[in-house]
């Protein structure tokens, strides 16, 4: 049996499985999240996207999170068996992760896959970890029948262009990531390649050495990069297809996704889970959201200045005039009352 870094009995503190399958299922194809409680929404329709594209399929999912409230309790095992489909919460200590490096935008959850993939040693050979805020509009057969080579410890789909990639292997100080670099929103993870390499161990060793820290902007994205060159397989971007919804509001912008596209990921600060992220590009999120659990919940509202001001500027863009002036008042209350 392989060692892993985390100890399951240390951080895994509950266990909740909502399991609504009918008979046993010999070939589950597992996916999973790491989240905290500002992306469980988002979370349950990312699910039930992935469902809805893919009725076929033998599923189950796995969110690990530090919140989980009798709120969400209810949705996630309604979600589960609406679709019939297993879905398992796990609630984790976070101990070991607070002291890692974080920013605004970035906080310590964006280690849970590091966890998630210990946890999964010994359990599955091949595991996807999704970000929440991915939505699907197609087949994932593919990744269902991909087999790994040995060497490689993960598929993954490369982020922006080469120019990027030359900019980060400089900062960084890996020469071979002229030859690509990763998003780590996606992740197709060989799971007995990821325990026998110690990636996690790795990594968050990496997380702690100054001499790391002092040159990483993108924190485990960035240590993934490092850590995985030679070791990964990129595949077709339609699995990751990159979106910020604040790209709407530039004068023009190229929009990747199209028919083809399998996994949108609205990256950036503004969610289709936002009430001011509504747009032509966010509707494989509103569609699923339509037949989930969150069916007649409202798209969240603001809650901060940072949020306030987006709001504001995506009002005036869909020319909800009113609505922007507010937004901009109430931006400016928050800043002088905090």
């Amino acid at each position: 049996m392989n060692q892993t870094y985390f100890n399951e009995k240390e951080v895994i503190l509950d266990t909740l499985d909502y399991d609504y399958t009918e008979s046993s299922q010999d070939d589950v194809f597992n996916i999973s999240y790491g989240i905290d409680k500002n992306f469980l929404f988002g979370c349950g329709v990312s699910i039930a996207s992935i469902l809805l594209s893919n009725p076929h399929a033998s599923l189950a999912f796995h969110v690990f999170t530090d919140h989980f409230d009798e709120q969400n309790k209810s949705k996630f095992d309604a979600l589960a068996a609406q679709y019939r489909t297993r879905i398992v919460v796990y609630l984790i200590n976070c101990d070991k992760l607070k002291s890692l490096p974080s920013t605004k935008n970035w906080t310590y959850a964006t280690y849970f896959r590091f966890i998630i993939a210990d946890y999964f040693a010994n359990r599955t050979t091949k595991l996807l970890y999704l970000d929440a805020d991915i939505a699907c509009q197609g087949s994932i057969q593919e990744l269902v029948d991909l087999n790994f080579k040995d060497n490689e410890v993960a598929a993954v789909v490369t982020e922006r262009n080469k120019d990027w990639w030359k900019k980060r292997s400089a900062t960084l100080g890996v020469p071979e990531l002229d030859n690509g670099y990763f998003n780590a929103g996606f992740l197709l993870i060989n799971i007995p390649a990821w325990t026998r390499t110690n990636v996690s161990e790795k990594a968050i060793n990496m997380l702690k050495t100054p001499e790391v820290t002092d040159k990483i902007t993108h924190l485990d994205q960035d240590v993934l990069n490092m850590l995985l060159v030679g070791q990964t397989r990129y595949i077709d971007k339609k699995f990751n297809t990159q979106y910020s919804l604040n790209y709407e509001l530039k004068d023009t912008a190229i929009n990747p996704v199209n028919e083809n596209t399998i996994f949108i990921h609205y990256i950036g600060p503004t969610k289709p889970w936002h009430s001011w992220g509504v747009y032509p590009v966010s509707q494989a999120f509103l569609k699923a959201k339509v037949y989930s659990a969150w069916k007649n919940d409202p798209l969240l509202k603001p809650n901060n200045s940072n949020q306030y001001r987006y709001c504001a500027k995506h009002m005036f863009n869909q020319q909800k005039v009113l609505q922007g002036i507010l937004n901009y008042f109430l931006y400016f209350v928050k800043k002088i009352t905090n």
